[in-house]
């Protein structure tokens, strides 16, 4: 039903294009055989308005991906450094939260653990919306902050390092991926939060570690702990077909050093905002000055440039 209803919204933005552009050129050649300079003006307008909207809806053809359409869960782990990567995490954090609800997308918080003193060591978003996979699966890898630290009283630039690891949310019938219980150890804790009547007084929280491949997911958004095991598992497959995805892309080499390293050599993209202002995707030269936008969740132009590099092979700049 999700394949048909996209399929559906495809052919209807296809037909509305097409009848849009035979309007145009009516205009265009109405204004020029009538003499009416206004009327081929108007004509010319709409003409400009549908080249972006044509441009939009060629990059979105890019989402041909075999889980694309999916909706993903983002996670977002600390590099060394302390309180500085913790910090550096934890925006990113936010980011990508103002990112999906600017798209309109529903995204929840399924686990967090907080750093020492200030920010987070690690965390997991769900997003739920159309394509949420599709878009995010550009954003896999280190991001590096420069900035003058905010902890430090003699004010100096410091470097941070946090990694992003994006998978896609599959149905439970996907039939290649096998869990076995032997393989996995499961840990239960105490859910960290405002408080309630439930968390802190019950160990709800899971935490699920697969052996073979040294996945841990972990979840604490539920009020029980079946409820917990029961996202952690469906966590797990998930992280697991993505790992199968990588290694049809013959990308699981890159995929385990991303984990494997949270530092120089891995990152993907620069965010300078020290003694300039300059964010820099690395993988497709895309650039803005505008660090304050993309910090609020400002990302399309660096995602599509990414996606358009990882499919045609070269950047739309």
């Amino acid at each position: 039903m999700r394949e048909k209803s996209k399929l559906e919204e495809s052919i209807k933005g296809i037909v509305t294009l097409e009848n849009e552009l035979n309007d145009a050129l009516t205009l265009i050649e109405l204004g020029e055989s009538e003499g009416d300079a206004g009327t081929a003006a108007e004509g010319e307008g709409l003409l400009k308005a549908l080249q972006t909207v044509a441009a939009r809806r060629e990059l979105q053809t890019l989402l041909s991906g075999e889980a694309d359409g999916n909706d993903a869960y983002l996670e977002v782990n600390s590099g060394a450094g302390g309180t500085e990567s913790q910090d550096w995490a934890e925006m990113l954090m936010r980011m990508y939260m103002r990112w999906g609800e600017k798209r309109g997308m529903k995204v929840a918080l399924i686990d967090q653990v907080d750093g020492d003193g200030a920010g987070i060591k690690s965390a997991t978003l769900e997003f739920t919306g159309p394509d949420a996979y599709g878009w995010l699966k550009t954003e896999a890898g280190v991001h590096r902050l420069v900035r003058i630290s905010p902890f430090d009283a003699n004010a100096r630039r410091h470097t941070s390092f946090a990694a992003v690891l994006v998978s896609p949310v599959i149905d439970d019938d996907v039939g290649e991926i096998v869990i076995e219980d032997k393989d996995l150890r499961v840990d239960t804790y105490r859910a960290g939060g405002a408080g309630g009547q439930h968390v802190n007084k019950t160990d709800s929280a899971v935490r699920v570690t697969h052996i073979p491949t040294g996945i841990v997911v972990a979840s604490q958004q539920e009020r029980s702990q079946i409820q917990n095991r029961a996202k952690v598992m469906k966590m797990l497959r998930a992280r697991l077909y993505e790992v199968e995805l990588k290694k049809r892309e013959e990308n699981l080499a890159s995929y385990q050093a991303e984990k494997s390293e949270i530092g120089w050599g891995r990152q993907i993209r620069s965010y300078v905002l020290q003694p300039y202002q300059l964010v820099k995707d690395l993988r497709t030269d895309v650039e803005t000055s505008d660090t304050g936008g993309v910090l609020d969740g400002d990302l399309d132009q660096f995602m599509e440039a990414a996606l358009a590099a990882r499919v045609g092979g070269k950047s739309t700049g």
